[in-house]
């Protein structure tokens, strides 16, 4: 089930007993954030989106931690379990291998692969534009907030920023928060590694002095996911989102700018950044669990705000983990699982840990055949796309339950040797990475976990691992009602 809107998730999410409203005046300077941080590290039923309806100083509600755990991301994609899309991609992924001779697999792919190709549709009269404020634009009408305490302002948390690449005309869509300075400007906060900030270094090349940008806060859960996914540079965002929710996306076409944004979302800013003006951006309390550091970004500047009647302001907190963003970062670990195995055919399970940020630790199993195999898999890891800011990866047998961290952790601190076992390289690091002496780059660790094999210079005998007899766990399964110890 593809929702059209994010009224529609949000409407589901209550339906399941899983969005609880809040009548009680708060505050967007922190007191959300406190409540909210509270609510995501709660287990099980407590945590629940919050649908924030009596905001001080505004009239529009505030939603919070609706992407905030795997059964609300199942739900965001319209499936039983986050899982499932990985299967769909498992079963594209087939297609290049499929031969004439076994003409029933073709058959029986072919509407999948039918299904899964949903290029955008162009709508007019769309609900994001409803009201349409080109006169005097106001950032100052929407609930933006300020998350923690030493943030250098408000900043809008949940936007989808969409530029064109000046060159191929492609289209970028990326989630990239916004400092509000006032009522018509913002930090763009573009890293350098990101598509975003290469359509602007293109623009500047080109000799343009600006880039058009628009920015869609509140759009269908899946849209809001596809912004985040780390997508090859000439995928559009969009034709994911599509095959995502099994249909087309619909967009419209902004009212300054030359650019189309989702039809339903709830606010679209529109505008342009100067390619030749920066400001002071930061500190934003970020999802390491500390302030990213204040730095010159450039300056989104707006003419142009459209929203639906009586909108809705998505928002997120990020901060120690885990919170929501960590959810969204772990659908990705499953999603894009089938792809990374397709180029890394010996890897069996990724496990991207919730207190490893997503960039800082990545545990890997891996089909061993050959010797020093965890090592070639550690720099084809660092070699693929944002896994290049991996600070840590971690390689341990097949066998091993990677979603286990105390059994990897197990693993680690009684199989390596640290002379024989252990990856030290220089590359690139998250821009956020604040541990390095030198800002973007710094030094990776790899540990080899596995089995060490005597071709790798291990020729001393390798314990066998304790474990019971299948005989014995069976007839201790049948007792174990009897014993009454649980």
């Amino acid at each position: 089930m593809a929702f059209r809107d994010l009224r529609e998730f949000m409407a589901e999410l209550e339906r399941r007993g899983l969005l609880k409203r809040i009548h009680t005046e708060v505050d967007p300077e922190l007191e959300i954030t406190e409540i909210t941080d509270r609510v995501s590290k709660m287990e099980g039923a407590k945590n629940v989106a919050l649908l924030f309806e009596n905001v001080k100083g505004h009239t529009t509600p505030v939603l919070m931690n609706a992407f905030g755990s795997m059964e609300r991301m199942a739900i965001a994609f319209g499936v039983d379990k986050v899982e499932d899309v990985a299967d769909e991609i498992r079963q594209l992924l087939r297609l290049p291998y499929i031969s004439l001779a076994h003409k029933m697999d073709v058959l029986s792919i072919l509407p999948l692969f039918k299904r899964a190709i949903h290029f955008p549709k162009y709508v007019k009269n769309a609900p994001c534009q409803e009201v349409v404020e080109q006169e005097h634009p106001s950032l100052d009408d929407i609930p933006i907030l300020k998350c923690w305490p030493q943030d250098g302002g408000p900043f809008i948390t949940l936007p989808l920023v969409f530029t064109k690449n000046p060159v191929t005309g492609k289209r970028n869509v990326g989630m990239y928060r916004l400092q509000k300075y006032d009522a018509q400007t913002t930090g763009m906060h573009w890293h350098i590694h990101k598509n975003g900030a290469e359509n602007y270094r293109d623009a500047k090349a080109q000799g343009m002095t600006r880039l058009e940008a628009a920015v869609a806060i509140g759009t269908d859960p899946v849209l809001t996911y596809a912004a985040t996914a780390p997508l090859p540079r000439d995928i559009d965002e969009m034709v994911f989102a599509g095959f995502l929710r099994h249909q087309s996306v619909e967009l419209t076409k902004c009212v300054t700018v030359d650019l189309e944004v989702p039809a339903a979302s709830e606010f679209v800013l529109e505008g342009y950044v100067d390619v030749d003006e920066s400001r002071r951006e930061g500190p934003f309390g970020d999802h390491t669990g500390y302030y990213s550091l204040a730095d010159e970004y450039p300056v989104f500047h707006i003419t142009c705000i459209t929203h639906r009647k009586n909108p809705v302001y998505p928002a997120t907190v990020v901060g120690k983990p885990p919170m929501e963003d960590c959810y969204l970062a772990k659908a990705t670990e499953r999603i894009f699982l089938p792809i990374l195995q397709q180029m890394i055919p010996e890897i069996v399970d990724i496990n991207l840990p919730l207190s490893g940020v997503f960039h800082n630790c990545a545990m890997v199993s891996i089909k061993k055949s050959y010797p020093q195999q965890a090592k070639k898999v550690m720099q084809a890891i660092w070699g693929m796309g944002q896994m290049m800011f991996t600070k840590m990866i971690i390689v341990v047998d097949a066998h091993v339950d990677v979603q286990d961290e105390k059994e990897v952790w197990w693993r680690v601190f009684n199989n390596i040797d640290a002379k024989q076992d252990l990856v030290l390289v220089d590359g690139p690091l998250d821009v956020l990475d604040h541990s390095s002496p030198m800002a973007k780059w710094g030094t990776k660790i790899g540990i080899d976990a596995t089995k060490s094999w005597p071709e790798e210079g291990h020729t001393r005998e390798w314990p066998d691992e304790i474990t019971m007899t299948d005989e014995i766990k069976r007839r201790v399964d049948v007792k174990w009602k009897e014993l009454d110890l649980e």
